[in-house]
């Protein structure tokens, strides 16, 4: 799985300058946007231009938002069509989920993430009901406009020096890419399951946090991302608190502001400079704003800190420990079949 690098001081010295400024702005639109989902507002755009390094590259800045529109629509339309047939949807989720792992670990494109965590996101509120269905969809189409009109104007304001886009090269992942894949849809069925029939969507960072973790080809790397997931919800729910501890003594529109600025340029700066590396601040960041427009919105802040910070480490630890059983279990017998000389004429 495709991990991008670290922002370059060299390449781009206001990185954390337009990553403070992209929230600040996201922020400031809610209310005259209204969104279906606030939190999703302030947090796609930010995760979106977080993940882009060195020039401004237009195929990111406007495919980006564009693919996840589509992506989106695509999926919630698969969904209402095979939602009256439950079992028919459980079905088209397990094969979505393969392919998507399956894409992920024979190329090592970053795509494949996208179609899962679109795949958990819109499946879970489907089961839920078709309104909760069109919010979802909704928030994040308007997610998606705001950030392909913020991230071309503050790459104009905040112009990186480097004049070159980045380079990513995608490499596949070792083992029987099929039986990986199968393995890790299995898991992530079983945990979506979980939140079809028996807990409701509020909990849905549970299955977001195993697919996060699960895109990882090897037990060293998806250990290490529960761990970097886990750390980093907690440096944005630590973030959050203090932001919104501070406007309990004065919560005007200004002082918000400047404080999600403030943030902006500490976990920006970190992804430069940081002990960790640059994706748990990126993360972080995203779940400081996500938190903090939360709880400007409906959610109780300290409960929605707990209880995102608990299904992060719960969702992230289960995927891990059930896909490093299983591999142990199945792919030892399995790894020669994906040998040439052993597979059957």
């Amino acid at each position: 799985m495709y991990v991008v690098p670290r922002p370059d001081v060299n390449d781009d010295p206001l990185h954390a300058v337009r990553l403070a400024s992209m929230a600040v702005a996201a922020f400031a639109l809610i209310p005259f946007v209204q969104p279906a989902i606030p939190p999703l507002l302030v947090a796609l755009p930010v995760g979106l231009m977080a993940g882009m390094r060195k020039a401004f590259d237009p195929k990111k800045a406007f495919g980006g938002p564009i693919a996840f529109i589509v992506m989106v629509w695509v999926m919630s339309t698969i969904v209402s069509l095979t939602q009256p047939l439950q079992f028919l949807l459980i079905a088209v989720m397990g094969v979505l989920y393969f392919l998507g792992f399956y894409l992920i670990q024979k190329t090592g494109n970053p795509m494949g993430m996208l179609l899962l965590v679109v795949t958990v996101l819109m499946s879970v509120m489907g089961m839920s009901s078709t309104a909760a269905l069109e919010v979802m969809r909704d928030g994040f189409t308007e997610a998606c406009i705001v950030a392909a009109i913020l991230i071309p104007l503050l790459y104009l304001i905040f112009p990186p020096v480097a004049k070159e886009n980045l380079v990513e090269v995608y490499t596949q992942s070792p083992g029987p890419h099929a039986a990986s894949a199968l393995i890790r849809a299995v898991v992530l069925l079983v945990m979506s399951f979980w939140l079809y029939a028996v807990i409701d969507m509020s909990n849905l960072m549970l299955a977001v946090a195993a697919t996060f973790v699960l895109v990882f080809p090897t037990q060293e790397t998806f250990f290490a991302e529960a761990k970097e997931r886990t750390v980093a919800t907690g440096l944005g729910a630590c973030a959050a608190g203090l932001i919104l501890f501070a406007l309990t003594f004065n919560a005007h529109l200004p002082v918000l502001l400047s404080l999600i600025f403030l943030a902006g340029l500490f976990f920006g700066s970190r992804m430069m400079r940081g002990h960790y590396p640059g994706m748990v601040y990126q993360f972080a960041f995203s779940v400081t704003v996500s938190l903090v427009a939360g709880a400007l919105s409906t959610q109780e802040p300290g409960y929605a800190a707990m209880s995102r910070t608990l299904l992060t480490l719960a969702g992230a630890a289960a995927a891990a420990f059930a896909t490093a059983a299983l591999e142990a279990i199945f792919l030892p017998r399995l790894s020669h079949f994906d040998q040439p000389e052993h597979r059957p004429a």
